[in-house]
């Protein structure tokens, strides 16, 4: 079944490595994709990433549309039950990220980093109060854990709802 009728994966294919862009889809306000978000799209994505992986280690990137840890969320007590932090998306997503072997670039570099999101909703002057969410990533076969040089936000650009990240790999 082809779940990528959402123009939502791009995939690249370079020397050293796969490039897998995503935006995964949101489970929504009030969390009708849920259940196709963890039991249909996330199953579907990481198998396509699992099968690159085969051939040479990947570096995934995008919108993942979940905050893994409480430090990633600016209130994680308030947002239990709100799209993207949910607790059936963080499982599926870890399991996914330990299953692979795969490494959140910026939480290995920075384990202890808070207030460091990568969006903010429009609403409630979010981005002025830094009321934000780390779901942006680069993941990272474990292979290439050697090659990983930074891994930033660049928390201070404007012009969206969610700012660009950067990551550094050398070979």
């Amino acid at each position: 079944k082809n779940l990528d009728n959402e123009g939502r994966v791009i995939t690249l294919e370079y020397k050293e490595f796969y490039l897998v862009h995503v935006y995964t889809p949101n489970s929504g306000q009030v969390l009708q994709r849920l259940e196709y978000r963890v039991k249909e799209w996330d199953p579907a994505f990481w198998k396509h990433v699992e099968k690159l992986k085969v051939k040479k280690p990947v570096v995934v990137c995008g919108d993942l549309n979940c905050a893994r840890y409480e430090i990633d969320i600016h209130n994680p007590k308030g947002n239990l039950r709100s799209s993207g932090f949910t607790i059936e998306e963080r499982d599926s997503f870890n399991k996914y990220i330990e299953k692979l072997n795969l490494i959140d670039t910026f939480r290995i570099l920075h384990p202890d980093e808070k207030d460091h999101y990568t969006y903010w909703s429009y609403r409630f002057q979010s981005r002025k109060k830094n009321n934000g969410w780390r779901i942006d990533y680069f993941l990272i076969s474990s292979s290439i854990e050697k090659n990983l040089k930074k891994s930033i936000i660049h928390k201070n650009m404007e012009g969206s709802d969610h700012v660009p990240i950067e990551l550094n790999l050398s070979f």
